[in-house]
């Protein structure tokens, strides 16, 4: 557990010392969560397998993230601590740790058997704002993922400013249809009252600790982290889709419906969120358990981070990824026919 400790702390550890102190720490919070992480994944690293629950790490964590992203609000909303690209640099790399590290930490937690370590995760998704994600996620993501049926799933040949404006609004409409058919007849208990109301106390939170430039700011990062979380699931399902069976039914979930990044650095940063096909074959198995077999499981030609990166651009995206999704789909079906 210790790398994934020293991953994910810290950037966290950098941020703080950014807010506080100013000086170099701006820069080097920003490299903890960019060179950094790239250098260290060229390393080739094999990471343990473990059956702890990493719930201790996840813990400290969310404290992290309550810590930094209102230390954040403060600083990135006065003047004195921090000069312009002070700030820049800051509200970069507390952006890039809230979307990779806060959401991983908070995707996790609400996977978890036990109740308090899942509103732990929701609380962390309702200071970003995106609380209807834990709803979207578990009782849509986890029952139609790779089909047309879930918002998150992006198709092929769909580029991500595309999926962007369309996911964005569908998975909320998609999480808010899930529960109100979940609690038919009790509209006081929708977790929607929940998300939304934890995102205004959060405002509220900024605004007595920085006033309205704080209310701004909070929400500049919540976006931030919540377009990062739309663009991990874009990279993570592109173009894989699940065969529809005779009898109108789809087949069940299987390793290969998910991309997997199995770069040893920027899994550990972000909780092993990249060894994706095994966290849906077996979400409620912890972090630290996770593994990637690129046999059966379709396999990024770079770290998540990186293709996030590559994403931004959709002509070059295609280019590398469309032929690779387009084999993983045609091998997949070619299986399903063969009765394999």
């Amino acid at each position: 557990m210790l790398w994934y400790a020293i991953a994910s702390l810290t950037p966290a550890a950098f941020l703080g010392a950014a807010c506080l102190w100013g000086g170099i720490w701006p820069l080097l919070a920003l490299l903890s969560v960019t060179g950094a992480v790239y250098f260290m994944d060229r390393l080739n690293r094999l990471p343990a397998i473990t059956q702890s629950s990493g719930l201790w790490l996840c813990y400290l964590l969310a404290a992290a993230h309550v810590l930094v992203l209102w230390l954040g609000v403060l600083a990135l909303s006065a003047d004195g601590t921090l000069d312009l690209t002070g700030k820049v640099m800051t509200f970069a790399a507390l952006g890039l740790f809230l979307g990779q590290v806060s959401n991983s930490n908070a995707h996790e937690l609400i996977h978890a058997k036990a109740r308090w370590p899942r509103r732990l995760g929701a609380l962390i998704f309702c200071t970003l704002g995106h609380g209807h994600h834990v709803s979207a996620h578990l009782h849509v993501h986890h029952v139609h993922a790779a089909t047309d049926n879930d918002p998150n799933s992006a198709r092929l040949g769909e580029g991500f400013w595309r999926f962007w404006l369309r996911a964005a609004p569908a998975e909320f409409m998609a999480g808010l249809r899930a529960e109100t058919r979940r609690h038919r007849g009790k509209p006081l208990r929708h977790p929607y009252v929940i998300w939304m109301g934890g995102a205004a106390i959060s405002l509220l939170v900024s605004y007595a600790l920085a006033g309205m430039g704080g209310v701004l700011i909070h929400a500049a990062l919540a976006a931030y982290a919540q377009w990062q979380l739309l663009l991990s699931d874009y990279v993570q399902h592109y173009g894989l889709r699940r065969t529809a069976l005779p009898g109108g039914k789809t087949e069940p979930m299987g390793p290969q419906h998910s991309w997997n990044a199995p770069q040893w650095y920027s899994s550990a940063m972000m909780l092993n969120a990249p060894r994706h096909s095994d966290h849906h074959l077996r979400p409620a198995r912890p972090f630290p358990a996770l593994e990637v077999t690129p046999e059966t499981m379709p396999v990024l030609p770079r770290s998540l981070p990186v293709m996030a990166s590559i994403a931004l651009i959709p002509p070059l995206w295609h280019r590398i990824m469309d032929h690779r999704a387009a084999r993983w789909q045609n091998a997949a079906s070619g299986d399903l026919g063969s009765g394999r």
